[in-house]
């Protein structure tokens, strides 16, 4: 307690917010900070769910050093405030005390929703449009709620109970869950848009991308996005892993394969340490965990259980935000490896998007209002392509809802007929 209490009192309540700037929900972040290190937690805890339904998640998971803490004005010269470890902190005693109940609904609409993916972004927007009045029901094609909460992050870094509390919202709610319904197979989108007055989208995009080099349809080649959601791991034991990419998925992906007895596993990136867009105490916990790591490697093909690479420079572009790899002539080498599991991206699963327009990047392509090309019909989260943090998916998923509601009639929209 005196600990965590020291940490709050670190917090320098600037009138600027910076650290507020940084969050993607734009959490009051100084504001809830104050309340709590004055003993007010009931009153920290109502501001910060003003704009977020998961701080006892967030204040976990999300990648505080490239968020909130990364704007920090203690951070420019000390050590940031621990803004996610007080969120943590204030979002247990929230549970605790069941405030995540405590929960304000208009006057029920005739309206009715329906959304289709139960992750952060379609529980978030759940939520929200719960609490304005819509009656809302919730589809999930897995056995249970929670998307890449419960079925990607792994339980060393999120534990299930707070999947288990935001369904026990949803439900308080008048939230009709229907789980093991998937689009195409069960309902049909057409039918869907007869039945509701409006139709959200918030599934994931998680079908793992492709490096498109030889050898990448072998056995021994695994999708991470895959082992993480099935858990159809191989046996690892005394076996040499190598996982390639620098994000989170690669971290949660590495650690685990470690945990389930492998004798090695090497995470390949082709930038620098410091270019990685893993969360740095991610990244930090792997080396504790004699996960290895080699850098500016680029990975041309693989052969059975060997990896041909080729070192890379790093080289600022014109035009470029961050310096480019380039392969450096004459550097290629080989690794051997058991399993080869690729961690480079995921995107989106197409099952059930009849006649939805996509985007230039295979994403399904909206207006400024979260409005596709079929009227009625909406989309939000990673289904849109936008940044795949779980803060952002939820403040996607909280903006489709804002911008559903202030449609209302939808006869302003300028979308297509089905």
């Amino acid at each position: 307690m005196e600990e965590i209490q020291q940490k709050m009192e670190y917090c320098l309540n600037c009138k600027s917010k910076p650290c507020k700037e940084g969050c993607p929900l734009k959490n009051d972040i100084p504001a809830f900070i104050e309340n709590a290190k004055n003993g007010n937690i009931k009153e920290a805890y109502k501001i910060l769910s003003k704009t977020t339904i998961m701080p006892f998640i967030c204040g976990k998971i999300c990648p505080h050093s490239k968020q909130c803490e990364g704007k920090c004005i203690r951070g420019i010269k000390e050590k940031p405030v621990s803004i996610g470890e007080i969120e943590s902190y204030v979002g247990e005693i929230g549970i605790k005390n069941k405030w995540y109940l405590d929960v304000e609904k208009a006057k029920e609409k005739d309206k009715k929703i329906a959304i289709i993916g139960a992750g952060p972004a379609g529980i978030t927007a759940s939520i929200y449009l719960a609490k304005m009045g819509w009656r809302v029901d919730l589809f999930e094609q897995k056995e249970k709620i929670g998307g890449i909460l419960r079925y990607g992050i792994p339980r060393f870094r999120l534990e299930e109970r707070y999947v288990d509390i935001l369904e026990e919202e949803l439900k308080c709610l008048n939230v009709k869950i229907y789980t093991e319904i998937s689009l195409g197979r069960d309902r049909q989108l057409k039918k869907l848009i007869e039945e509701y007055d409006a139709v959200l989208f918030a599934i994931g995009a998680n079908q793992p991308s492709k490096m498109g080099i030889p050898g990448e349809e072998q056995k021994n080649v695994i999708g991470a996005n895959e082992l993480l959601e099935y858990g159809n791991h191989p046996n690892y034991e005394g076996k040499k892993v190598v996982v390639i990419g620098g994000g989170n998925v690669a971290m949660d992906a590495s650690r685990t394969i470690k945990r389930l007895g492998a004798e090695s596993v090497t995470v390949l990136y082709r930038r620098a340490r410091e270019q990685m867009p893993a969360e740095k105490k991610e990244v930090e916990e792997a080396i504790k965990e004699k996960i290895n790591f080699k850098f500016q490697i680029n990975v041309k093909g693989i052969e059975k259980n060997q990896l041909e690479c080729i070192r890379t420079v790093l080289v600022k572009k014109e035009d470029e935000k961050r310096e480019i790899p380039v392969e450096i002539p004459n550097s290629t080498f080989y690794i051997e490896a058991d399993y080869i599991i690729m961690a480079i991206g995921s995107k989106l699963n197409k099952e059930g998007l009849d006649n939805i327009e996509l985007n230039e990047k295979g994403y399904i392509k909206i207006n400024d209002k979260y409005q596709t090309n079929l009227k009625k019909v909406y989309a939000t989260g990673d289904s849109i392509g936008k940044n795949t943090t779980v803060a952002w998916a939820s403040y996607f998923g909280r903006e489709a809802a804002k911008n559903i509601e202030e449609c209302d009639s939808y006869s302003s929209s300028s979308t297509l007929y089905l």
